[in-house]
């Protein structure tokens, strides 16, 4: 029993940087913009919140420079699709290959200057670390499970924050109206631009605190950047399908996928030799069956935005 609640809070840790990039995109597409920079400002969020963790001595100060750093980058995807209006898929591409690559330049120039990998100071790992909750802490292997850090806490908040939002105010109409139909809600009212701007920024600064959570907290501290993000911002992308744009289902679709990428720790040998190769590929290989699934789907409440990936141009309305 204790293996296996073990494993349950290992999924939800694995799980959270996932729901950051999962609830980020989701946030973008539901304004009816596909960003596949979401690996990109992972790096990106990973570089900018480890760097400034290790150089201010403050948690709080790595997560803002993760956002600001990813939502800078996002921005650059927005005025490209939303006001040069280029295609969005090769934006998105783009952003995640400059996101990887000069993550990696100024990450190895960092280690190279200090002589090593830098870790973070011990006071930042004690801010993010895992807390007991009253009360529910107290109950036998259901508080074990939710022994979780802040930055869950704050991603499973969020995405509760994010489905209020969707699914309760006149804001969150307007968005799902933008990403539906962007010339209707255009002759409504509705500020198109500007929603599309706010929605991909806001979308890409939360992958940036998942990415700064792989290097602060999944990463032990430790500068490591051959195995960081490792596709990370890929399953994201396909969670969204997954979760058919629902920021509520997010959270146990993100834990799902969070317990194949920790089930290989929790399997012995001595019950089945499998490769580690094997599941290492699980992840990739359950985003590929959840994509041929969805595409199977029929159209619902949750279904896609029928303007996503499309740009806008309003003198054609």
């Amino acid at each position: 029993m204790n293996t296996f609640v073990n494993f349950l809070r290992a999924s939800i840790l694995a799980g959270t940087p996932l729901l950051f990039g999962t609830l980020g995109e989701v946030i973008s597409e539901k304004a009816g913009n596909l960003n596949l920079g979401v690996e990109g400002m992972m790096w990106v969020g990973a570089l900018a919140g480890f760097f400034t963790a290790y150089s201010t001595n403050s948690a709080p100060l790595g997560i803002l420079a993760a956002f600001g750093a990813a939502a800078a980058c996002a921005a650059l995807y927005a005025f490209l699709t939303v006001t040069v209006r280029a295609n969005q898929n090769v934006a998105g591409l783009t952003l995640t290959t400059f996101g990887i690559g000069i993550s990696l330049v100024l990450g190895y120039r960092m280690t190279n200057a200090l002589g090593g990998a830098p870790q973070i100071p011990a006071e930042v790992k004690a801010r993010l670390a895992a807390f007991e909750l009253p009360l529910i802490g107290k109950i036998p292997w259901l508080g074990r499970v939710l022994e979780q850090g802040p930055l869950t806490w704050l991603a499973i908040a969020l995405c509760v924050a994010a489905a209020i939002v969707y699914g309760k105010t006149r804001l969150g109409l307007h968005i799902r109206s933008v990403g539906e139909n962007p010339a209707a809600a255009d002759a409504a009212g509705i500020r198109v631009s500007l929603l599309k701007y706010a929605s991909v920024i806001l979308g890409g600064g939360i992958c940036g605190i998942g990415g700064a959570f792989m290097s602060l907290v999944t990463g032990g501290g430790l500068w490591q950047p051959a195995g960081i993000v490792n596709g990370s911002g890929w399953i994201a992308v396909a969670l969204v399908i997954f979760v058919r744009w629902n920021p509520m289902l997010a959270v146990p679709g993100a834990f799902v996928f969070g317990a194949f990428r920790s089930m290989n720790y929790y399997i012995p040998d001595s019950v089945v030799s499998i490769p580690q190769a094997f599941y290492q590929m699980l992840p990739f290989v359950l985003t590929i069956v959840v994509l041929v699934i969805s595409g199977l789907r029929k159209k619902g409440r949750h279904a896609q935005p029928a303007a996503l990936g499309a740009n806008y141009f309003r003198e054609e309305r």
